[in-house]
């Protein structure tokens, strides 16, 4: 088929920085398909948990790492997309925009800090079918293996490109690999209820000056009630790569009667 030789062109961001191993892994994943064009702008330093911000208080500036890839100093994921659609796609969009392979999961309300799961929102904004993928981790392995993630997105991407997005306007694929598994199946999930707890660092400097740093949340998890299927969650510490589809309109529809009535 003809149409199958034409560029399919992707923007790819991540929240990671530019030297990410999952970004690299992705970028490695998405040359191995026929025909397709990448793009790369990620930020220049990590911007874990930065959500969906955008940079107004200062210039932004595109640095060139290899050819068509280049670093956003100091930018974010939205930056990175934004900034790309404006300058380096004013003909065109790309076909599809893909943010990650992220270092650690992104399920549940943990979507609404993610810098990775933003970058695709950025993305669905203006139009273009996204995807934000993350690896679940196991940290006695520092460097992970992004394996499995490799070959999901490379499958994804196909059935997009040849069998189009299956989401309507303003909502994204989020996907989560699990950590303990060279195969697995693909379940279509919903974002699971998280728990969170404060968990700051006090310490102090030379100076005797107070600091802190933030602590990560143990990943604790809960059905939502009254939900049907499988949490992103329950699917990933069952072993399976979890898919859920993410929309960005946050009313809550069925408290709009309820505030009515209390109004």
């Amino acid at each position: 088929m003809a149409f199958m030789k034409n560029l399919y062109k992707i923007l790819v961001t991540n929240d990671d920085g530019y030297e990410a191993k999952g970004l690299l892994a992705l970028v490695e994943a998405l040359r191995e398909l026929e025909y397709v064009e990448l793009t790369i702008v990620a930020p220049a330093n990590e911007k874990s948990a930065c959500g969906h911000s955008l940079t107004l208080t200062r210039p932004l500036r595109f640095i060139s790492v290899e050819d068509d890839f280049y670093k956003l100093d100091d930018g974010t994921p939205s930056d990175c997309v934004y900034l790309s659609l404006s300058t380096m796609f004013e003909e065109e969009k790309p076909d599809l925009l893909i943010s990650g392979i992220n270092r650690g999961s992104n399920m549940g309300e943990d979507i609404t800090y993610s810098g990775t799961a933003a970058g695709a929102m950025e993305g669905v904004l203006h139009d273009i079918p996204s995807i934000a993928i993350s690896q679940v981790m196991d940290f006695t392995n520092p460097d992970g293996d992004f394996t499995l993630a490799k070959e999901c997105i490379k499958e994804i991407v196909t059935k997009i490109r040849y069998n189009k997005f299956p989401l309507p306007k303003r909502e994204f694929l989020n996907i989560n690999i699990p950590a303990d598994s060279n195969e697995a199946e693909m379940r279509v999930t919903y974002a699971g209820y998280r728990f969170y707890a404060n968990d700051a660092h006090l310490h102090r400097n030379p100076r005797g000056e107070e600091y802190y740093w933030l602590g990560l949340h143990p990943l604790d998890f809960a059905p939502r009630e009254g939900s049907k299927g499988m949490s992103d969650y329950e699917a990933v510490e069952a072993g399976y790569i979890s898919i859920t589809p993410i929309m960005l309109d946050l009313s809550a529809y069925k408290s709009m009667k309820s505030l009515q009535e209390w109004l």
